[in-house]
């Protein structure tokens, strides 16, 4: 990476003073050093992503400090670079700053200044050549000081030429170049990536089965900007985190308390636990936005209660060995962690925050007391807080990239040689160092205050697309999109938390039940909204605008805009750290061509023209004539109902999830059609996408309202195909005529 520094002048000097400076640039440039000149009034808090781009890109930056012997100037010239220096700060903590100027000293310059910059240059007092040589070493020591112990570690190894003898069989790429489509593969990827691509039998990047070496040191270093007391890199995804975090808790038998609308790893996690579960009931909108479990849920008499009911429990005083909750939920729902920690300390023997989409959350303000580990925070007294998250889905780890955080007791209840065979069960021998470094960087990038200024930006893009949408709808005529969340005032800057936390007596989230100062909603995450269907599931009538989401994700995808999911009359976007202004722009100008294509009825293949192709029953259907037509389907069917029943209803738990995946290996199951499944015991999971949550669990009856879901679900995929969603454990069976799902025999 070159080094480049970043000259800051910004006001013009007195006469001859600009000589030192370009004497001092010719010098930098002689040295090997790239120069970017930035030119400014002073009034820095005006240009944000110009002090962004300064602070991340320079490997050194030079303020151009002109002071006039004690004139008045002097005063604003002073109270300019601290302005610059305290906004750059914001952003880089480490970038080294220094103040050229002539005949600075620490008299004139303020302590404010002094105690954030790296070193003062006076024009006349060394050569340029000489001081050239001093902004080099600055730099290069920054730069060689930014990478972690295992990224730096890897990149040593790949830079260091040496041939390999050992897997994989790639041989750092070498293997590509002797084919003409390996070529090309090589081509793409680049020689870094697959020389970085190595075996665990390099001892000097350390053992990631064992904590050891560079890869023990990143992960020191990551627990403490993470604010755990253990913090481990996991490079098979959160699925397989949860699945660490159980094995090492959970055995056959064991009572687990469990989101009912949690991510299917964790009812995988049950099956090869041999758990028995009892569920905790979130609540949900006709709109199919998954709402905030009941604060009632979690106290004590409930969860004994629960266990009372249970038909899978036979000692009914056996403690609840784990408490599994969602945080956040897909739609951006978190809890108050910090109650939930006090309240159930001693009541479980561990708790997890699955916080596969918050790893974000010990960063801002916005959030405090909202994320499951923090070892600032009091402790536990008996129950070891675990949360486990997806660095790749909010910041900048790759895809596959996760850690687990764990936060001990005050006692020291965390058993690690346990917790490392759990971790050695589910952890490849061969993982991929690529994601570890990625593990490694993305931490690295969240240190000091680098974190809260990435997730600041976040928050403040999300806030600025969220006022945006309600703005233009004030502002166009007809119909026009909306977000869900909370009526904001359109102000600039970050939202107030107060705004963002669900009240009973707030009609936007449309949740029946809901615990005031109990729950908030992420605003990062973005719930676009579309005419046609209220919170409430009221559809609008027959002639008047009606926009299913799946039709709107379709046009989208097809002019370069995937979305993260889709509900019925609704699609989420998600504001990563990676989200620019650029980017959430382009979505609304997208939106903006939906609409005249919508209003002018424009045909499918003139807007869709890829989509006409692969389903030519749609070639010459105006765009509001399917849209109608999909949403009459909708309202007839009234699948915001059915589609909330399904997953509100009462469940029949008939055996364990365990048992019932025993039966499905050892071949004890029929597959029944799915007009036939009512009063069946289910062998698999049953999970519509979208949205991807499991609808049942191995083990538990099939109601009348899922075979009717099921049965509704052909219909549509016959009559709408390319516009509708599938069932992950429902079979097509070969002949194409029905469809059935795996139940237990005989049950």
């Amino acid at each position: 990476m070159p080094l480049q520094v970043t000259i800051v002048t910004p006001v013009e000097g007195p006469a001859g003073a600009r000589r030192p400076l370009e004497l001092l640039e010719s010098a930098l440039t002689r040295a090997g050093l790239d120069l970017r000149r930035v030119d400014a009034e002073g009034r820095y808090f005006e240009h944000p992503g110009m002090l962004a781009d300064v602070a991340r890109s320079s490997s050194a930056v030079l303020y151009v400090l002109h002071l006039n012997a004690g004139e008045p100037s002097d005063e604003s010239a002073v109270r300019a670079a601290a302005e610059f220096v305290q906004s750059v700060r914001t952003h880089n903590d480490r970038v080294p700053i220094l103040l050229f100027g002539e005949q600075l000293t620490a008299r004139k310059v303020p302590q404010s200044v002094l105690s954030r910059i790296d070193g003062v240059v006076n024009a006349y007092e060394d050569t340029p050549d000489f001081l050239a040589r001093k902004i080099k070493r600055e730099a290069g020591h920054y730069l060689g000081q930014l990478a972690p112990p295992f990224f730096a570690a890897l990149m040593r190894y790949a830079n260091d030429g040496a041939y390999s003898w050992h897997c994989p069989g790639h041989s750092g790429g070498t293997a590509f170049l002797k084919s003409p489509v390996g070529t090309v593969f090589h081509d793409f990827f680049g020689e870094n990536l697959l020389r970085a691509d190595v075996c665990n039998a390099v001892e000097e990047l350390g053992q990631l089965l064992d904590h050891s070496g560079p890869i023990a040191d990143s992960e020191r270093l990551a627990a403490r900007t993470f604010r755990a007391d253990h913090l481990f890199f996991v490079t098979n995804g959160t699925s397989t985190s949860n699945k660490i975090v159980w094995n090492s808790l959970v055995g056959p038998g064991d009572i687990v308390a469990v989101d009912r609308n949690c991510h299917k790893s964790i009812l995988h996690a049950i099956v090869l636990t041999g758990a028995v579960p009892i569920y905790l009931m979130p609540t949900r909108n006709k709109a199919g936005i998954i709402g905030p479990i009941p604060r009632s849920e979690f106290t004590p008499e409930a969860l004994r209660a629960k266990i009372d009911a249970s038909p899978l429990i036979a000692d009914k005083t056996r403690r609840i060995r784990l408490l599994a909750l969602t945080q956040s939920t897909y739609d951006g729902i978190i809890y108050r962690a910090d109650e939930l920690r006090a309240n159930l300390d001693g009541v479980v023997d561990a708790l997890h925050f699955d916080e596969a989409w918050l790893p974000h959350g010990s960063f801002h303000e916005l959030y405090e007391g909202m994320h499951g580990v923090a070892n600032d925070r009091e402790r536990t007294g008996r129950t070891v807080v675990y949360a486990t998250q997806s660095t790749h889905k909010l910041l900048a780890g790759l895809s596959q990239a996760s850690q687990i955080l764990v936060q001990d007791t005050s006692g020291g209840h965390f058993d690690e040689r346990v917790f490392a065979q759990a971790y050695r069960m589910h952890t490849s021998t061969s993982p991929q160092y690529a994601i570890i470094a990625s593990c490694d960087v993305s931490a690295e990038m969240m240190a000091g205050k680098r974190g809260r200024a990435l997730v600041e930006e976040s928050i403040t893009e999300a806030m600025e697309f969220r006022r945006t949408v309600i703005r233009i709808g004030t502002e166009c005529s007809g119909w026009w999109f909306g977000v869900w969340g909370p009526d904001t005032p359109p102000r600039t800057g970050l939202p107030e938390r107060s705004e963002w936390e669900l009240t009973g007596d707030a009609g936007w989230h449309g949740f029946e039940q809901v615990d005031d100062g109990f729950t908030m909603l992420d605003p990062i995450k973005v719930t676009l909204t579309m005419p046609g269907l209220t919170v409430h599931g009221e559809f609008s009538t027959p002639g008047t605008p009606s926009i299913p989401g799946v039709v709107l994700a379709r046009y989208l995808a097809e002019h370069g805009v995937v979305v993260e999911k889709t509900g019925l009359y609704s699609l989420f976007v998600l504001f990563t750290i990676g989200v620019t202004k650029g980017r959430w722009n382009s979505l609304v100008a997208e939106l903006h061509r939906f609409k005249s294509a919508y209003d002018g009825n424009a045909t499918i293949e003139r807007l869709m023209p890829a989509f006409a192709t692969a389903f030519p029953m749609y070639a010459g259907r105006g765009l509001r004539d399917l849209c109608d037509a999909l949403h009459a389907t909708y309202r007839d069917a009234d699948l915001a109902e059915l589609t909330t029943a399904i997953y509100t209803e009462p469940v029949e738990q008939v055996t364990t999830p365990a048992e019932a995946w025993a039966a499905m290996a050892a071949g004890r199951v029929e597959h029944v059609p799915v007009e036939k499944l009512a009063g069946r015991t289910t062998a698999v999971l049953l999970t519509p996408y979208p949205p991807g949550i499991p609808l049942l669990v191995p083990g538990e009856r099939i109601s009348a309202s899922i075979v009717r879901f099921l049965r509704h679900e052909q219909i549509l995929a016959a009559r709408w195909p390319g516009f509708t969603g599938i069932t992950h454990g429902v079979t097509e069976e070969t002949d194409g005529g029905h469809r059935t799902v795996a139940c237990l025999t005989g049950r």
